[in-house]
């Protein structure tokens, strides 16, 4: 049997990761500065993290939500006191998609509404609502193409305003930095705008954070960079360094009722001793304020190069815009310099989302590399 052929590949194959590195057959190492699509949190192989799950393995890795499981009341405690929404209430899934499918599908429940609003560039997941609400016709199936679903522009609020007063709009969903997209944010005011006319139209407010999320940009969610109130916020991604766990946190005027959601898998043993490791770790190291302060550096070490047309991003949500595709240059990097980027629907933005545990020296080992590169 084959693997049906839907990633290109990089001739690139790890075997162990430590920290910000991983490592292949031969030993080389590579840093990385993409972290698997912003999955690897709190680095590759923390000790803490491998303890927590190799404890809970020796213990339970499975059983389904008809029991009672102590770990995902003290993951919910847990997240609440260190993103200060100890009010919300926590449902878990196993991914992004998963968790935008069931934010979009509650906002549809609790509005009696079906039209979602979205934005020019998102990207929200590859489920059937997810990929929806997803500005990339190329991986819509005809079959996900009939939710209803309206694409608007950022820093448009009469235009958001004369589709949120049709009055048939259960939610409006939005990366407060996008991710796929290329890293482009809407202004604080839209934000707060946005608000606003959710409220008086009455449709809900949902906050992607899968990957902008968990102190990545210098916030506990990017959200929290404005003052606006999300009814629904989205996460997976560096919630587990790596282990499959999503989840929406959702606003207590929003009342639960046996059934209206479910999973299998989620929130099992395994995956909630996993996101209780990486919210220890983030506690612990004050990696969220470290995030702060190596975004900083990295833009003051990002100025002085006359080739970057833009910086774009928060903390360790980077971008740096060129005027030429960055394709060749990504590829420079990892098989001549032996790091590891990112790229985006925008062909001319290399993106960066490293574990939060990169220090100075690692981020000075890639300007000098982009410079050679370059």
């Amino acid at each position: 049997m084959k693997l049906f052929d839907v990633y290109p590949l990089y001739d690139l194959t790890p075997v162990r990761g430590s920290d910000v590195f991983v490592y292949d057959a031969a030993n080389q190492a590579y840093l990385d500065l993409y972290g698997g699509h912003a999955v690897v949190s709190i680095g590759h192989g923390h000790p803490h993290f491998v303890s927590r799950i190799k404890d809970q393995l020796e213990q339970l890795v499975f059983y389904s939500n008809a029991i009672i499981n102590p770990l995902q009341q003290a993951l919910a405690t847990k997240l609440g006191q260190l993103s200060c929404l100890d009010t919300y209430q926590l449902f878990l899934c196993n991914s992004g998609a998963e968790a935008n499918e069931n934010a979009l599908k509650l906002a549809s429940f609790y509005t009696g509404k079906s039209r979602i609003i979205a934005f020019q560039n998102s990207f929200h997941g590859r489920t059937s609502a997810a990929v929806a609400v997803t500005d990339n016709p190329k991986i819509v199936a005809p079959l996900n193409a009939h939710h209803p679903v309206t694409f608007l522009p950022f820093n448009d609020p009469q235009q958001l305003e004369n589709e949120l007063k049709k009055g048939d709009v259960a939610g409006v969903i939005i990366e407060v930095i996008q991710g796929v997209g290329g890293l482009d944010q809407p202004e604080t005011k839209f934000l707060e705008q946005l608000e606003q006319l959710c409220n008086l139209y009455g449709a809900l407010i949902i906050a992607d954070e899968v990957q902008s999320g968990y102190g990545r940009t210098g916030a506990f969610f990017a959200y929290q960079h404005a003052s606006i109130t999300p009814h629904i916020i989205s996460m997976a991604k560096g919630m587990g360094n790596g282990f499959p766990i999503g989840g929406i946190l959702i606003h207590p005027t929003i009342e639960a009722a046996y059934g209206l959601l479910g999973t299998t898998f989620g929130g099992n043993h395994l995956a909630c001793a996993a996101a209780l490791a990486v919210l220890e770790v983030l506690e612990k190291e004050k990696l969220q304020e470290h995030a702060q302060e190596m975004g900083a550096y990295f833009f003051e070490s990002a100025k002085v190069l006359p080739e970057v047309k833009k910086i774009k991003g928060k903390g360790l949500m980077l971008g740096l815009e060129f005027d030429f595709e960055v394709g060749p240059l990504r590829k420079k990097l990892l098989y001549d310099h032996h790091i590891m980027t990112g790229g985006s629907s925008n062909k001319n933005l290399l993106r960066l989302l490293p574990p939060l545990t990169i220090q100075q020296n690692h981020i000075a080992q890639f300007f000098t590399a982009l410079k050679e590169a370059l």
